[in-house]
C-alpha cells in the first residue's frame, strides 16, 4: 500500500486551511508570548468540499484569506510545521475581500 498522499481532499461542509504563521510581536513592536491563546486565527483556503462548492450561500473558494475559530479545527500531519487544518464551513467566520 502507498502511503505517499498528495492531496488532502475536505468532505461534506469542510474546507482544508493553510494557516497563516503565528505573530510573535504586534504592530506596535511589543513582543507577544509563544503561548498566547487566540480564539480566531487567519489562513488560506486549500481546498473546498465538493459539498461546499455546490452551494452558493457560503461563498468560500479555493484562495480566499479567512479568518476561523480553531477549536473544532482536525490538524492534518502531513508536514512538519503542521499548518495545515480541516475545518467546519460553521467555524470559518469571515472571508477577506
Amino acid at each position: 500500500m502507498d502511503n505517499n498522499f498528495e492531496i488532502v481532499e475536505p468532505i461534506g461542509r469542510r474546507v482544508l486551511i493553510r494557516k497563516d504563521q503565528d505573530k510573535k510581536e504586534t504592530k506596535g513592536g511589543i513582543q507577544l508570548p509563544d503561548n498566547i491563546e487566540i480564539p480566531t486565527i487567519t489562513g488560506r483556503i486549500v481546498a473546498v468540499s465538493s459539498e461546499v462548492e455546490e452551494m452558493p450561500e457560503l461563498p468560500l473558494a479555493q484562495y480566499d484569506k479567512v479568518l476561523f475559530n480553531p477549536k473544532g479545527a482536525i490538524p492534518v500531519d502531513f508536514e512538519g510545521s503542521n499548518r495545515l487544518f480541516v475545518v467546519d464551513v460553521e467555524n470559518v467566520v469571515a472571508v477577506f475581500r
